[in-house]
Protein backbone atom coordinates (compact mmCIF):
# COMPACT_ATOMS: atom_id res chain seq x y z
CA UNK A 1 0.00 0.00 0.00
CA UNK A 2 2.71 2.48 0.98
CA UNK A 3 4.51 2.52 -2.36
CA UNK A 4 1.42 2.82 -4.52
CA UNK A 5 0.00 5.66 -2.44
CA UNK A 6 3.23 7.65 -2.32
CA UNK A 7 3.68 7.30 -6.09
CA UNK A 8 0.44 9.24 -6.63
CA UNK A 9 2.02 12.32 -5.06
CA UNK A 10 5.09 11.98 -7.28
CA UNK A 11 2.84 12.32 -10.34
CA UNK A 12 0.91 15.30 -8.96
CA UNK A 13 1.73 18.84 -10.05
CA UNK A 14 -0.11 21.83 -8.58
CA UNK A 15 -2.47 19.79 -6.41
CA UNK A 16 -2.50 16.66 -4.31
CA UNK A 17 -4.06 13.45 -5.64
CA UNK A 18 -7.83 13.28 -5.22
CA UNK A 19 -9.39 11.49 -2.27
CA UNK A 20 -10.77 8.93 -4.72
CA UNK A 21 -7.32 8.21 -6.14
CA UNK A 22 -5.89 7.71 -2.67
CA UNK A 23 -8.62 5.40 -1.42
CA UNK A 24 -8.48 3.31 -4.60
CA UNK A 25 -4.73 2.95 -4.07
CA UNK A 26 -5.34 1.64 -0.55
CA UNK A 27 -4.59 4.69 1.61
CA UNK A 28 -5.61 3.95 5.19
CA UNK A 29 -4.82 0.24 4.90
CA UNK A 30 -7.29 -2.59 5.30
CA UNK A 31 -10.42 -1.18 6.82
CA UNK A 32 -8.60 2.02 7.81
CA UNK A 33 -10.11 5.44 7.19
CA UNK A 34 -8.06 8.40 5.98
CA UNK A 35 -8.50 11.53 8.12
CA UNK A 36 -8.42 14.36 5.59
CA UNK A 37 -6.51 17.50 6.59
CA UNK A 38 -5.85 18.31 2.91
CA UNK A 39 -9.16 19.26 1.23
CA UNK A 40 -10.53 22.50 2.78
CA UNK A 41 -14.10 21.35 3.41
CA UNK A 42 -16.63 22.37 6.06
CA UNK A 43 -16.99 19.18 8.18
CA UNK A 44 -20.33 20.24 9.71
CA UNK A 45 -22.40 20.90 6.60
CA UNK A 46 -24.55 19.50 5.08
CA UNK A 47 -26.22 18.14 8.18
CA UNK A 48 -27.07 14.42 8.43
CA UNK A 49 -30.72 15.28 7.75
CA UNK A 50 -29.76 17.09 4.55
CA UNK A 51 -27.65 14.14 3.41
CA UNK A 52 -30.58 11.81 4.08
CA UNK A 53 -32.79 14.06 1.94
CA UNK A 54 -30.23 13.96 -0.87
CA UNK A 55 -30.06 10.17 -0.67
CA UNK A 56 -33.84 10.00 -0.89
CA UNK A 57 -33.79 12.02 -4.11
CA UNK A 58 -30.74 10.30 -5.63
CA UNK A 59 -32.65 8.54 -8.42
CA UNK A 60 -34.36 11.77 -9.47
CA UNK A 61 -31.11 13.77 -9.31
CA UNK A 62 -29.21 11.26 -11.43
CA UNK A 63 -32.00 10.64 -13.94
CA UNK A 64 -33.17 14.07 -15.05
CA UNK A 65 -31.57 17.13 -16.57
CA UNK A 66 -31.02 20.02 -14.18
CA UNK A 67 -32.72 23.35 -14.72
CA UNK A 68 -30.88 26.01 -16.67
CA UNK A 69 -28.31 28.08 -14.82
CA UNK A 70 -30.54 31.16 -14.86
CA UNK A 71 -33.19 29.33 -12.79
CA UNK A 72 -30.68 28.04 -10.23
CA UNK A 73 -28.96 31.44 -10.08
CA UNK A 74 -32.26 33.20 -9.40
CA UNK A 75 -32.88 30.98 -6.36
CA UNK A 76 -29.35 31.50 -5.02
CA UNK A 77 -29.81 35.25 -5.37
CA UNK A 78 -33.08 35.08 -3.44
CA UNK A 79 -31.29 33.35 -0.57
CA UNK A 80 -28.27 35.70 -0.60
CA UNK A 81 -30.08 38.95 -1.35
CA UNK A 82 -28.35 39.54 -4.68
CA UNK A 83 -29.62 40.69 -8.09
CA UNK A 84 -29.48 37.91 -10.72
CA UNK A 85 -28.12 40.26 -13.38
CA UNK A 86 -24.97 40.79 -11.28
CA UNK A 87 -24.26 37.07 -10.72
CA UNK A 88 -22.79 34.29 -12.83
CA UNK A 89 -22.74 30.74 -11.46
CA UNK A 90 -20.10 28.26 -12.53
CA UNK A 91 -19.27 24.58 -12.28
CA UNK A 92 -16.91 25.39 -9.42
CA UNK A 93 -14.97 28.62 -8.96
CA UNK A 94 -12.24 27.14 -11.16
CA UNK A 95 -14.56 27.28 -14.19
CA UNK A 96 -15.15 30.95 -13.49
CA UNK A 97 -11.40 31.61 -13.13
CA UNK A 98 -10.92 29.98 -16.53
CA UNK A 99 -13.51 32.22 -18.19
CA UNK A 100 -12.24 35.34 -16.43
CA UNK A 101 -8.82 34.58 -17.89
CA UNK A 102 -10.13 33.88 -21.40
CA UNK A 103 -12.51 36.83 -21.57
CA UNK A 104 -11.08 39.56 -19.39
CA UNK A 105 -7.31 39.14 -18.97
CA UNK A 106 -5.61 40.58 -22.04
CA UNK A 107 -1.89 40.49 -21.40
CA UNK A 108 -0.83 40.41 -17.75
CA UNK A 109 -2.05 39.57 -14.27
CA UNK A 110 -0.55 40.34 -10.85
CA UNK A 111 -1.06 38.03 -7.90
CA UNK A 112 0.54 37.67 -4.45
CA UNK A 113 2.23 34.30 -3.87
CA UNK A 114 1.86 31.77 -2.41
CA UNK A 115 -1.82 31.57 -3.31
CA UNK A 116 -4.39 29.32 -5.00
CA UNK A 117 -2.55 27.70 -7.89
CA UNK A 118 -5.12 28.39 -10.61
CA UNK A 119 -4.47 32.13 -10.31
CA UNK A 120 -0.90 31.57 -11.44
CA UNK A 121 -1.29 28.49 -13.63
CA UNK A 122 -4.40 29.40 -15.64
CA UNK A 123 -3.12 32.67 -17.18
CA UNK A 124 0.31 31.16 -17.82
CA UNK A 125 -1.36 28.32 -19.71
CA UNK A 126 -2.93 30.87 -22.07
CA UNK A 127 0.29 32.81 -22.62
CA UNK A 128 -0.31 35.73 -20.26
CA UNK A 129 2.44 37.33 -18.19
CA UNK A 130 1.95 36.59 -14.50
CA UNK A 131 3.57 39.12 -12.16
CA UNK A 132 4.07 37.37 -8.83
CA UNK A 133 4.30 39.49 -5.69
CA UNK A 134 6.04 37.51 -2.90
CA UNK A 135 4.39 37.58 0.51
CA UNK A 136 7.17 37.88 3.13
CA UNK A 137 7.41 35.11 5.68
CA UNK A 138 8.87 37.54 8.22
CA UNK A 139 5.49 39.34 8.27
CA UNK A 140 3.48 36.15 8.65
CA UNK A 141 2.71 36.26 4.89
CA UNK A 142 0.52 39.33 5.43
CA UNK A 143 -0.24 41.34 2.29
CA UNK A 144 1.01 44.94 2.36
CA UNK A 145 -1.51 46.68 0.06
CA UNK A 146 0.68 49.74 -0.54
CA UNK A 147 3.67 47.59 -1.54
CA UNK A 148 1.42 45.46 -3.76
CA UNK A 149 0.03 48.56 -5.52
CA UNK A 150 3.55 49.90 -6.04
CA UNK A 151 4.58 46.53 -7.51
CA UNK A 152 1.62 46.56 -9.91
CA UNK A 153 2.41 50.11 -11.03
CA UNK A 154 6.07 49.24 -11.59
CA UNK A 155 5.30 46.07 -13.53
CA UNK A 156 2.51 47.60 -15.58
CA UNK A 157 0.12 44.75 -14.73
CA UNK A 158 -3.35 45.12 -16.23
CA UNK A 159 -5.24 42.79 -13.88
CA UNK A 160 -4.81 42.32 -10.12
CA UNK A 161 -5.97 39.44 -7.93
CA UNK A 162 -6.35 39.36 -4.16
CA UNK A 163 -7.43 36.15 -2.42
CA UNK A 164 -9.08 37.21 0.83
CA UNK A 165 -8.51 35.14 2.95
CA UNK A 166 -5.49 33.88 1.09
CA UNK A 167 -4.83 30.21 0.44
CA UNK A 168 -2.63 28.63 1.88
CA UNK A 169 -1.82 31.00 4.77
CA UNK A 170 -5.31 32.29 5.63
CA UNK A 171 -4.23 35.93 5.73
CA UNK A 172 -7.10 38.42 5.60
CA UNK A 173 -6.90 42.03 4.46
CA UNK A 174 -9.30 44.25 6.37
CA UNK A 175 -12.21 45.83 4.51
CA UNK A 176 -10.94 49.40 4.75
CA UNK A 177 -7.47 48.48 3.51
CA UNK A 178 -8.94 46.40 0.69
CA UNK A 179 -11.22 49.22 -0.45
CA UNK A 180 -8.27 51.61 -0.45
CA UNK A 181 -6.34 49.15 -2.62
CA UNK A 182 -9.27 48.86 -5.04
CA UNK A 183 -9.41 52.64 -5.30
CA UNK A 184 -5.66 52.82 -5.91
CA UNK A 185 -6.00 50.26 -8.73
CA UNK A 186 -9.09 51.78 -10.36
CA UNK A 187 -7.11 52.33 -13.61
CA UNK A 188 -6.67 48.57 -14.18
CA UNK A 189 -8.68 46.51 -16.65
CA UNK A 190 -9.86 44.26 -13.84
CA UNK A 191 -9.52 43.60 -10.09
CA UNK A 192 -10.59 40.17 -8.80
CA UNK A 193 -11.25 39.67 -5.11
CA UNK A 194 -11.39 35.92 -4.50
CA UNK A 195 -13.52 35.47 -1.37
CA UNK A 196 -13.75 31.68 -1.63
CA UNK A 197 -12.98 31.23 2.09
CA UNK A 198 -14.44 34.46 3.48
CA UNK A 199 -17.41 32.81 5.19
CA UNK A 200 -14.95 31.21 7.62
CA UNK A 201 -13.43 34.56 8.67
CA UNK A 202 -14.24 36.29 11.94
CA UNK A 203 -16.24 39.47 11.54
CA UNK A 204 -14.16 42.65 11.62
CA UNK A 205 -15.75 44.70 14.38
CA UNK A 206 -19.11 43.20 13.44
CA UNK A 207 -18.80 44.51 9.86
CA UNK A 208 -19.23 42.28 6.83
CA UNK A 209 -15.77 42.17 5.20
CA UNK A 210 -17.11 41.17 1.76
CA UNK A 211 -16.84 43.56 -1.19
CA UNK A 212 -19.84 42.05 -2.99
CA UNK A 213 -21.95 45.19 -2.68
CA UNK A 214 -19.10 47.40 -3.94
CA UNK A 215 -18.40 45.10 -6.89
CA UNK A 216 -21.83 45.66 -8.45
CA UNK A 217 -21.20 49.42 -8.50
CA UNK A 218 -17.65 49.50 -9.86
CA UNK A 219 -16.66 49.13 -13.51
CA UNK A 220 -13.69 46.78 -13.04
CA UNK A 221 -14.24 44.63 -9.92
CA UNK A 222 -15.28 40.99 -9.71
CA UNK A 223 -15.84 39.17 -6.42
CA UNK A 224 -15.52 35.40 -6.62
CA UNK A 225 -17.24 33.12 -4.10
CA UNK A 226 -17.12 29.35 -3.57
CA UNK A 227 -20.04 27.18 -2.50
CA UNK A 228 -18.42 23.73 -2.43
CA UNK A 229 -15.81 24.75 0.16
CA UNK A 230 -18.30 26.51 2.41
CA UNK A 231 -20.96 23.82 2.21
CA UNK A 232 -18.59 20.86 2.60
CA UNK A 233 -19.46 19.65 -0.90
CA UNK A 234 -16.36 19.85 -3.07
CA UNK A 235 -17.75 17.04 -5.21
CA UNK A 236 -20.69 19.26 -6.17
CA UNK A 237 -18.90 21.74 -8.38
CA UNK A 238 -20.53 25.11 -7.87
CA UNK A 239 -19.47 28.69 -7.21
CA UNK A 240 -20.43 32.18 -8.34
CA UNK A 241 -19.09 35.62 -9.14
CA UNK A 242 -20.60 39.04 -8.50
CA UNK A 243 -19.87 42.10 -10.64
CA UNK A 244 -21.64 44.95 -12.41
CA UNK A 245 -24.25 43.71 -14.89
CA UNK A 246 -21.99 44.25 -17.90
CA UNK A 247 -19.09 42.20 -16.53
CA UNK A 248 -21.30 39.49 -15.03
CA UNK A 249 -23.31 39.23 -18.25
CA UNK A 250 -20.19 38.86 -20.36
CA UNK A 251 -19.07 35.84 -18.32
CA UNK A 252 -22.59 34.43 -18.07
CA UNK A 253 -23.08 34.53 -21.85
CA UNK A 254 -19.95 32.40 -22.37
CA UNK A 255 -21.04 29.60 -20.03
CA UNK A 256 -22.73 26.43 -21.34
CA UNK A 257 -26.48 26.12 -20.92
CA UNK A 258 -26.29 23.22 -18.45
CA UNK A 259 -23.00 24.00 -16.74
CA UNK A 260 -24.60 23.35 -13.31
CA UNK A 261 -25.53 19.81 -12.36
CA UNK A 262 -28.64 18.50 -10.63
CA UNK A 263 -26.82 18.03 -7.30
CA UNK A 264 -25.91 21.73 -7.33
CA UNK A 265 -29.53 22.65 -8.11
CA UNK A 266 -30.89 20.45 -5.33
CA UNK A 267 -28.51 21.88 -2.72
CA UNK A 268 -29.20 25.49 -3.74
CA UNK A 269 -32.95 24.91 -3.34
CA UNK A 270 -32.35 23.38 0.12
CA UNK A 271 -30.44 26.38 1.45
CA UNK A 272 -33.42 28.54 2.29
CA UNK A 273 -34.56 26.02 4.92
CA UNK A 274 -31.10 25.34 6.34
CA UNK A 275 -29.51 28.76 6.79
CA UNK A 276 -29.43 28.42 10.56
CA UNK A 277 -27.61 25.08 10.38
CA UNK A 278 -25.09 26.62 7.99
CA UNK A 279 -24.49 29.53 10.36
CA UNK A 280 -23.99 27.07 13.22
CA UNK A 281 -21.46 25.13 11.15
CA UNK A 282 -19.39 28.27 10.56
CA UNK A 283 -19.35 29.10 14.26
CA UNK A 284 -18.11 25.60 15.04
CA UNK A 285 -15.34 25.83 12.43
CA UNK A 286 -14.16 29.09 14.03
CA UNK A 287 -14.06 27.45 17.45
CA UNK A 288 -12.23 24.45 16.02
CA UNK A 289 -9.67 26.74 14.35
CA UNK A 290 -8.79 28.33 17.68
CA UNK A 291 -8.56 24.94 19.39
CA UNK A 292 -6.49 23.39 16.61
CA UNK A 293 -4.09 26.31 16.53
CA UNK A 294 -3.54 25.94 20.29
CA UNK A 295 -2.78 22.22 19.98
CA UNK A 296 -0.37 22.74 17.07
CA UNK A 297 1.37 25.67 18.76
CA UNK A 298 2.39 23.35 21.59
CA UNK A 299 4.57 21.33 19.21
CA UNK A 300 8.06 22.81 19.44
CA UNK A 301 9.42 24.14 17.15
CA UNK A 302 6.46 24.11 14.73
CA UNK A 303 5.51 27.61 13.55
CA UNK A 304 1.77 28.24 13.20
CA UNK A 305 0.68 31.32 11.26
CA UNK A 306 -2.51 33.27 12.00
CA UNK A 307 -5.39 32.33 9.70
CA UNK A 308 -8.91 33.46 8.89
CA UNK A 309 -9.57 30.49 6.60
CA UNK A 310 -10.68 26.99 7.52
CA UNK A 311 -7.05 25.88 7.44
CA UNK A 312 -3.75 26.65 9.14
CA UNK A 313 -0.39 27.21 7.47
CA UNK A 314 2.51 25.77 9.44
CA UNK A 315 6.28 25.72 9.01
CA UNK A 316 8.10 22.55 9.96
CA UNK A 317 11.32 22.71 12.02
CA UNK A 318 14.55 23.31 10.14
CA UNK A 319 15.85 20.11 8.63
CA UNK A 320 12.44 18.39 8.59
CA UNK A 321 11.28 17.52 5.07
CA UNK A 322 7.59 18.07 4.39
CA UNK A 323 7.41 15.35 1.75
CA UNK A 324 8.65 12.76 4.24
CA UNK A 325 6.25 14.04 6.91
CA UNK A 326 3.32 13.93 4.47
CA UNK A 327 4.10 10.40 3.27
CA UNK A 328 4.68 8.97 6.75
CA UNK A 329 1.60 10.65 8.24
CA UNK A 330 -0.50 9.03 5.52
CA UNK A 331 1.06 5.56 5.46
CA UNK A 332 1.69 5.20 9.22
CA UNK A 333 -1.14 7.23 10.77
CA UNK A 334 -3.85 7.45 8.08
CA UNK A 335 -3.64 11.26 8.10
CA UNK A 336 -3.65 13.19 4.80
CA UNK A 337 -2.04 16.66 4.80
CA UNK A 338 -1.21 19.23 2.10
CA UNK A 339 2.54 19.57 1.65
CA UNK A 340 3.13 22.89 -0.11
CA UNK A 341 6.38 22.30 -2.00
CA UNK A 342 4.60 22.54 -5.35
CA UNK A 343 2.96 25.88 -4.54
CA UNK A 344 4.73 28.86 -6.11
CA UNK A 345 6.13 31.01 -3.31
CA UNK A 346 6.10 28.17 -0.79
CA UNK A 347 8.35 25.15 -0.15
CA UNK A 348 8.29 21.64 1.28
CA UNK A 349 8.98 23.16 4.70
CA UNK A 350 5.29 24.16 4.86
CA UNK A 351 2.06 22.24 5.38
CA UNK A 352 -1.49 23.51 5.00
CA UNK A 353 -3.72 21.78 7.55
CA UNK A 354 -7.49 21.96 7.24
CA UNK A 355 -9.46 22.75 10.40
CA UNK A 356 -11.14 19.62 11.76
CA UNK A 357 -12.87 18.50 14.98
CA UNK A 358 -10.71 17.94 18.05
CA UNK A 359 -10.55 14.09 17.91
CA UNK A 360 -9.07 14.33 14.41
CA UNK A 361 -6.68 17.07 15.51
CA UNK A 362 -5.40 14.93 18.37
CA UNK A 363 -4.69 12.15 15.87
CA UNK A 364 -2.76 14.62 13.69
CA UNK A 365 -0.81 15.97 16.66
CA UNK A 366 0.09 12.46 17.82
CA UNK A 367 1.37 11.67 14.35
CA UNK A 368 3.45 14.84 14.18
CA UNK A 369 4.85 14.21 17.66
CA UNK A 370 5.93 10.72 16.70
CA UNK A 371 7.71 12.02 13.59
CA UNK A 372 9.49 15.11 14.89
CA UNK A 373 9.24 15.12 18.68
CA UNK A 374 7.47 17.66 20.86
CA UNK A 375 8.13 20.34 23.43
CA UNK A 376 6.43 23.02 25.46
CA UNK A 377 4.82 25.73 23.44
CA UNK A 378 5.97 27.71 20.44
CA UNK A 379 5.62 31.36 19.56
CA UNK A 380 2.74 32.07 17.18
CA UNK A 381 3.63 35.11 15.02
CA UNK A 382 1.11 37.88 14.52
CA UNK A 383 1.48 40.22 11.53
CA UNK A 384 2.53 43.76 12.44
CA UNK A 385 -0.33 46.19 12.31
CA UNK A 386 -2.86 43.39 11.90
CA UNK A 387 -6.55 43.80 12.55
CA UNK A 388 -8.15 42.45 15.70
CA UNK A 389 -11.26 40.44 14.92
CA UNK A 390 -14.26 39.91 17.13
CA UNK A 391 -15.80 36.49 17.68
CA UNK A 392 -18.36 35.17 15.23
CA UNK A 393 -18.27 35.33 11.43
CA UNK A 394 -19.68 37.88 9.05
CA UNK A 395 -21.48 35.12 7.19
CA UNK A 396 -23.10 33.98 10.43
CA UNK A 397 -24.32 37.51 11.11
CA UNK A 398 -25.77 37.82 7.61
CA UNK A 399 -27.56 34.49 7.77
CA UNK A 400 -28.90 34.93 11.28
CA UNK A 401 -30.24 38.38 10.43
CA UNK A 402 -31.97 36.93 7.37
CA UNK A 403 -33.75 34.34 9.53
CA UNK A 404 -34.74 36.85 12.19
CA UNK A 405 -32.78 35.02 14.92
Amino acid sequence: MSGSVVSLFQGATAHSPSYGQLTRAGAGGTGGEVVDFCIPCNPYFPTPAMLDALRGRLHEILTYYPSGAEHITAELCQVLGLTPGTVAMGNGSTELITWIDHLLVRESLAVPVPTFGRWTDQPMETGKRVDMFPLPERDGFALDPAAYAEFIHARGSRVAVVCNPNNPDGGLLGRRALLSLVDELRHLDLIVIDESFLDFADAEGGQDPSLVQEAVLRPNVIVLRSLGKNFGLHGVRFGYLVANPGLAGRVRSALPKWNLNAFAETVVFMLREHRREYADSLRQVCRDRQDMRWHLARLRPLTVYPSQGNFLYVRLPDGVDGVTVRDRLLTEHGVLVRECGNKIGSSSSFLRLVVRPQPDVLRLVAGLESLMGSGEGVAVPEPDGGTTYSSGTAAVDRLVRSTGA
